[in-house]
């Protein structure tokens, strides 16, 4: 099956691709990496889009320091996350993620922006952002927009971004020294998406859990985290499995998920703890 677009054009700055989305009478779509985009039109799940072309706009990919934290473009791709030293260095869950995400041609057009935009409640990189308490970046006719990871995934597929903002950046804060970070995933096949997954961070001032796979959207396992806080593992994996609200597919049942997801906790907190030991 083909796609079916009502137009192509393609932005040469972000003000540009603004004034794009304005004129196409609410039939614009950004495009990025088109890794989801174009797969959705191709299964006709969404037609007659007018495709706005920003992955050619300056400035709106790489890694760069800001102070404490570490801002990423929207337009990083997949491939580049992995391979980034600053963000090996300060921000590994992020790098570490890569490896989970589909299958080499998906990683080298895929965008970080795109992906978190996407708000596949499968993905990885929600769940990241989400665990390393990230502020995402966006842009607007109304100017700049900060808006804290917590407040950004709504639903499935749907984020707090308004139909006429542009994801510009990531921010997230530096590692401190020792502070941890694990990703833990399953699939039934690599490059699959996962039955479940989820995303540890350990610092001075407590744990940060975030789960995948397990909702409508990726959660902060608050009750899971007072518990890690306090040393207590088996009271963590009941909470978390209390907390999230998988469904029954044709992949895995609700049960299942939900018995997955304390296995894998427990393989993050034996990682972490096998790290520091």
């Amino acid at each position: 099956m083909k796609a079916s677009a009502g137009g192509y054009a393609r932005a040469v700055d972000v003000p540009h691709a603004l004034e794009l989305m304005a004129g196409s009478e609410g039939a614009g779509r950004f495009l990025a990496g088109g890794q989801s985009l174009i797969a959705a039109m191709n299964m006709r799940l969404s037609e007659g889009d007018m495709l706005i072309d920003i992955s050619r706009i300056p400035g709106l990919s790489g890694v760069a320091e800001d102070g404490e934290r570490l801002r990423i473009g929207a337009l990083t791709r997949h491939a580049e996350i992995g391979r980034d030293p600053l963000l090996r260095q300060h921000a590994p869950l992020l790098s570490d993620a890569v490896r989970y995400i589909a299958h080499a041609a998906i990683r080298n057009r895929g965008t970080i922006g795109g992906a978190l935009a996407h708000a596949d409640p499968a993905a990885e990189f929600p769940a990241c952002v989400l665990a390393l308490g990230a502020t995402l970046h966006a842009h607007g006719p109304d100017g700049d927009r900060d808006i804290p990871a917590e407040a950004f995934f709504e639903d499935v597929f749907t984020t707090a971004l308004a139909e006429d903002e542009i994801l510009t950046a990531i921010s997230v804060p530096k590692a401190e020294p020792g502070e941890r970070h694990v990703i833990e995933e399953m699939a039934r096949r690599s490059g699959d998406y996962a039955l479940t997954g989820l995303c540890l961070v350990r610092r001075s001032a407590g744990h940060r859990l975030s789960v995948f796979s397990a909702g409508p959207v990726p959660i902060l396992a608050k009750g899971a985290m007072t518990a890690l806080d306090a040393g207590d593992a088996d009271a963590a994996v009941e909470a978390l499995r209390a907390e999230i609200e998988p469904s029954s597919d044709t992949q895995a049942t609700a049960s299942y998920r939900r018995h997955l997801a304390g296995v894998l906790l427990r393989r993050a907190i034996a990682r972490i703890e096998g790290e520091t030991a």
